[in-house]
């Protein structure tokens, strides 16, 4: 390995770590794993509430998911009565998936639980420094996210 990837790599593995960690501590704070619905449940819940009504395959790239995979989470939460599908008033024969009143109702108190412990543990934990410091940190996480760049391991196959 060249002396120069050498700390981005460690970096990257440390901050793959402390992410795993505080997810986590989140999923535990709160409740999330005593509930009925899973993480990526509640992740495609999450994006169809939060957003307008969207295929399966635009789903699925959202959540960086097989397209069979999100079929099935969306069959799921439609079952549960927590999304709707219609047809595409442009092109009926593509189907659209909003949020219910009640999946929209879930996902806000799922929303509300994982921030409370959040909120509570910075500002209970992190100075007033820390606290500005980390508006700057969800930025650059943002920016990584939404890369484009390929991760060597991924070229190479």
């Amino acid at each position: 390995m060249d002396h120069e990837e050498a700390p981005s790599a460690d970096l990257a593995l440390d901050l793959v770590r402390s992410m795993d960690r505080l997810r986590g501590r989140i999923r535990s704070e709160s409740g999330m794993h005593a509930g009925p619905w899973s993480r990526s449940q509640l992740a495609a819940l999450h994006r169809v509430a939060s957003g307008p009504p969207a295929t399966t395959s635009d789903l699925a790239a959202a959540e960086y998911m097989k397209p069979q995979s999100m079929a099935q989470t969306l069959a799921v939460l439609e079952k549960h009565g927590l999304v709707a599908r219609a047809p595409d008033p442009t092109d009926g024969r593509r189907v659209l998936f909003s949020a219910t009143r009640r999946g929209r109702e879930e996902v806000e108190q799922w929303l509300q639980a994982r921030e409370a412990w959040l909120t509570d543990a910075i500002e209970d934990t992190l100075t007033g420094e820390e606290r500005s410091g980390l508006g700057a940190l969800v930025a650059i996480l943002e920016r990584l996210a939404d890369s484009d760049v390929t991760s060597s391991s991924r070229r190479r196959r």
